[in-house]
Order: C-alpha cells, then structure tokens, then sequence
C-alpha cells in the first residue's frame, strides 16, 4: 500500500509522521520525526520508528542530534527525506523479515504529502497544491505569520525534493466553517468586512477534529451527538465550543492572536493597548507621566508589520516570567518545599492569568451549549502534560457539574495508555473531565486516505 507523509510546520519547529495507507482500516504510523529549535540553531534532530518489521537490524535509534547543516525549514525537510532514504535502505537490506513481509520505505512509494496550514481563509476543505492555491495561501501569511510562512516553505521544499509526490494542504480552520454568522462576524461595517474577509476564522481545526472524533470514540457517542468544550493548550492556546460534532464558537479569531495569552502571543487585549505599549511617553504614570501622547516629540507611529511582530513575539508568558517554558512557569509558581522561595511573582502571575481566561471561555462555552456538555477535554502540550493546570481548571468548573478531579488520575496521565484518559472521578457525574493526547499529523492522514480523490 501507498504511502503518506504528514508534515506540521511550527514557528521555529517541524514534526513528521510517516504512514501506510489500510485497505479498511486507519493509517498505519509506521515512523516519526521530529526538529526543534530551527531557528535557534543549533537544530535538535530525532527520527523513531514505531512499526516497521525488521528495523530493530537497521540503525533506527531514537536517540536525538545536533545538526548543524538544518539552518531553516526547508533544510529540517531536506535532511528527514535524506534519513529517510539512507532507511529504507538499511531495511531493504535486512534479512530476518520475510520478502512478502518488508515494507518498501523508498520515496517513490510516498503518494501524498499532508501540510498543515494553520489559515485557509475561504477554502473549507484539503486542496491539492497548484500555483493558483499555492499563492492564495501565501496571500493570507500576514494572518498567521508563526506558521502560514514555515509552512509554504516546507511544501516549496517537498515539491523539489519529492517532486512526484502530490502536496496537499489541510487547513486549521475548516473544522470552523459552520460558526453561526453572528459569532463568526464582528461588530464593523459588513461590506467592508465582506470585501477584506475580516471575519472569526479560528485555529487548531485539525485538533479539533482529532478530539471531536476520538472522544466520541471513547465515549460511545456519535459524533453528530457530541457536545464538548475542548481546551487545545500549548505555545498556542485556544478554546472552542462544539455542539453536535461542529465548531459553534472558539477563541481565536482573524488570526491566532486573539483569546488566550500563550508562550509569545498576548491573546485578547484592548486594540489601543498596542500604542500605548510602544509610545515614547514617560511610562511613569504614578508620579505624572503620560499614558500616552499625540504631541509629535514623543508620539510614535506604529506600522501594522511592528504591531503584529509584538503581539505574536514579545507577549505572553514570555512577557509576563521572561520564559516560554511552561513547565518551568509551574515550577516556580508553585515550589514544592518550604526551602524554596516563591518567585512570586511573575511566575504565579502567568499562570494565574492564563487559567483565568480559560475559565472565561469555558463559563461562556458553558451558556452556549446550554449546560449540554457530555465532556471538558485537555489537549496540546500544556493541556496534556500540566497537572497543575489541570488540577486548577478542574477545581473551578465541579461548580457547573462536571466531575471533580481526581488527583491521583492526574497525576498518572502520561503512565496511562489510550488516546484518551479519563481525569475525573465521575460516580454519578455525567459531565467528564478527559485528556486527549492529540495528533494533527495523524488526522491529516486519516482525512487524506478517505478522500478518493486523491489517490
């Protein structure tokens, strides 16, 4: 069977998953990759194979590496196709697996290649990768500027590199194409509106996706019958509201940058906010200085290009701890002797602060499903691996019904097997509390391989 590549380009990150398509069954994940710290070189490198027949005879390690020749993310490409390569042919040189039992890993086999595009703007559906798509998406970079970029990159390189493979793009915001018009508008002139696509658009669709199904799955819904507020938590962090196994809310809007504060974005702030923040004004307002000035010796003029590069470079937790660790935020929000002073504050600050505006959408998300919610989900990074965090939300929301938290079933997520782990101490409680290990390469392929079109 063909093969599938599913790529999902990050800000300064690239992460590959390699699968074979199932006749009757899902995708098969036969191997990973992952690259950090693209543009802070030195690159970190980490290729693992997870089912392939006959790899334990092949240098496969998962062991990670320093590499010094990855200096973007068309070169983090170009190097996993070339350890692909030297792969397959390690495998095909393998003699305990029996011929009818090898899997031919060659580039040659890879039908499609998946990308990960965080904004589609007006294209609610995967589309395959022409000149005329290709230019679209590059026309909306401005509205998703960490990823929209990375990822037209990594498809230029996919394109030369695996020139017969066919690109595709799936989009973060399909899985938002059924917000009701007055959620998805905003309060500004509508033909104006209509004629820019200044309209909620919302992110993190493909997880979305993931979280719809497999908690459906886990529960014993149909996903048309689902209701969940689901909290997609990482570097990016977002909140949606889904009712019947669609999008009916969520907290990002035009771009990423509104609703939740997260590792360098400022999530939603007062739009003046911006010009008061870069004004050459004395910042000193307690003793007498201006908040701001519209006098021409200190009024500063902020371009559009410096406004967006602040919001979504030089907010958020880094901002508020000086980090965008947010393991080390917690650590030092909450110190676990009595020895260790608490760096009170910066660190509880943040933390603070980001579960306050994850309790706003979930209150709000609440009243729109009517109090219908089969499940409150944590998915992304910091939602599937911050117990804390975890512990905190859980702890606030038992007052709307939900389950109470178990501690010992938090802190046992990452022991705990299964896409999807149950935190709470439900009894009679219909309203659960989930963890949901999300996988956006994994529902790209899942998608691609059901789409007959395609192959």
């Amino acid at each position: 069977m063909p093969l599938i590549l599913a790529v999902n380009a990050g800000s300064s990150s690239l992460k590959i998953s390699l699968f074979q398509r199932q006749a009757n069954d899902p995708p098969r994940l036969l191997l990973t990759s992952s690259t950090s710290s693209i543009s802070s070189p030195p690159a970190k490198f980490k290729f693992k194979v997870i089912d392939v027949p006959g790899s334990e005879s092949t240098s496969s390690g998962d062991k990670e590496s320093v590499e010094v020749d990855i200096q973007d993310h068309e070169s983090a490409f170009e190097h996993f196709v070339q350890r692909l390569a030297r792969y397959a042919e390690d495998l095909k040189q393998a003699t305990q697996v029996p011929e009818e039992g090898r899997l031919n890993l060659e580039l040659s086999q890879i039908r499609n290649v998946c990308h990960r595009v965080v904004h589609g703007g007006n294209y609610l559906e995967p589309v395959a990768i022409t000149e005329q798509t290709y230019h679209h998406i590059e026309r909306l970079s401005d509205l998703a500027p960490l990823h929209n970029g990375a990822a037209l990159r990594v498809i230029h390189a996919a394109m030369a590199v695996l020139p017969n493979s066919r690109s595709i793009a799936f989009f973060d915001t399909a899985f938002h194409k059924h917000l009701p018009a007055h959620v998805a508008a905003y309060a500004i002139d509508q033909n104006v509106a209509k004629k820019r696509g200044l309209r909620k658009y919302g992110f993190h669709g493909l997880s979305y996706a993931f979280i719809t199904r497999s908690v459906a799955q886990y529960l014993g819904e149909d996903p048309s019958q689902l209701n969940i507020i689901a909290l997609h938590i990482g570097s990016g962090a977002s909140a949606c509201a889904i009712r019947g196994g669609k999008s009916i809310d969520t907290s990002m809007g035009l771009t990423p940058l509104s609703g939740l504060p997260g590792a360098t974005r400022a999530g939603d702030i007062d739009p003046s906010l911006i010009f008061h923040y870069t004004s050459q004004a004395s910042l000193d307002v307690e003793n007498g200085g201006r908040i701001l000035s519209h006098k021409g010796d200190v009024a500063r003029e902020v371009h559009i290009s410096d406004a967006e590069r602040i919001l979504n470079t030089e907010m958020g937790w880094k901002a508020l701890a000086g980090t965008t660790d947010f393991g080390e935020i917690v650590r030092k929000a909450f110190p676990r002797s009595v020895s260790e002073k608490p760096d009170d504050n910066e660190f509880a600050l943040a933390f603070n602060l980001l579960l306050d505006r994850i309790l706003h959408f979930v209150g709000a998300y609440y009243l729109v499903l009517q109090g219908h919610v089969h499940a409150l989900v944590f998915a992304g990074g910091v939602g599937e691996h911050s117990i804390e965090l975890r512990s905190k939300v859980g702890e606030a929301v038992s007052c709307l019904g939900f389950a109470a938290v178990d501690e010992r079933e938090n802190a046992g997520v990452q022991e705990k097997k299964g896409v999807v782990v149950d935190i709470g101490n439900t009894g009679q409680c219909r309203k659960r509390v989930l963890v949901c290990r999300t996988d956006e390469q994994g529902e790209m392929a899942r998608e691609c391989s059901t789409i007959d079109d395609f192959w």
